[in-house]
């Protein structure tokens, strides 16, 4: 379905879904450690969310075994968590996580590094990736174009040799995990469809250290770089204002 105009009422819900999700990450964030396994931060934040209230988005969509999606180095996104999947010292660990409240959903997601990094351009990547995403969203208003997103998006990544992922998109969002338009991370500015006060749409660059080509693993689910290179994810679920936007999956003060 296309994605609706939200109600007052279910723009709140997002927004409280939101700050419910992105003090999740944090958490794994803060909690994420050398040697832990990809369950264990799984069950971290099934745990909080839980002691939070609300339910997990992604628990049995199309499928999918896990509360959250955790994609290591060469993983780009909707990696399952595994007990024998152990996180390495300066491993890019990427974390995609939906939240359920209130009938509404959110969907964000950050990447982290574990450790010591392993290069310096691993730390450039993970900044650079975060930076497209706000660039992004900064030329969100009423009636942009989802190819004005992705031409801002695309012009800021160009001044890397990166890879920016074609064959996987951002998405509306709000009453399913994924609603139409897509929203791609490359494109030319004033094409695509038109988006309105009141929707909401997930914003998601996903960009690796080579191609932009992607395999998906023998799981079914994971989505691989075809060259094995490093890639970094960053997600925020952000409502169309008037004059800009305004970012649900935040933390409040």
């Amino acid at each position: 379905m296309v994605t609706r105009v939200k109600t007052a009422r279910e723009i709140d819900a997002m927004r409280q879904g939101g700050n419910m999700l992105m003090s999740v990450l944090e958490l794994l964030k803060n909690k994420l450690q050398v040697g832990m396994t990809t369950k264990d931060l799984a069950i971290t934040a099934k745990d909080e969310l839980k002691a939070l209230g609300a339910e997990p988005a992604f628990l049995g969509y199309q499928g999918f075994p896990d509360v959250i999606c955790i994609s290591v180095n060469n993983e780009v996104v909707h990696g399952i968590p595994s007990k024998s999947k152990v996180i390495g010292d300066g491993d890019i660990v990427g974390l995609d996580f939906g939240v359920l409240w209130k009938g509404m959903i959110t969907d964000g997601a950050i990447s982290v590094i574990a450790g010591k990094p392993k290069q310096k351009g691993h730390i450039q990547l993970i900044e650079d990736t975060k930076n497209a995403l706000q660039a992004g969203i900064f030329v969100v208003k009423d009636q942009v174009r989802t190819g004005d997103i992705g031409f801002a998006i695309e012009s800021y990544l160009k001044k890397r040799p990166y890879g920016i992922v074609k064959d996987l998109v951002g998405h509306g969002v709000g009453h399913y995990v994924h609603e139409d338009p897509n929203i791609p991370n490359f494109g030319r500015s004033n094409t695509g469809p038109w988006l309105q006060v009141g929707m909401t749409i997930a914003i998601e660059p996903m960009v690796t250290l080579g191609t932009d080509k992607v395999n998906i693993a023998k799981d079914g689910w994971t989505i691989l770089t075809e060259d094995n290179s490093y890639s970094a994810h960053f997600e925020h679920t952000v409502l169309i204002t008037k004059d800009g936007a305004e970012i649900l999956t935040a933390l409040s003060a």
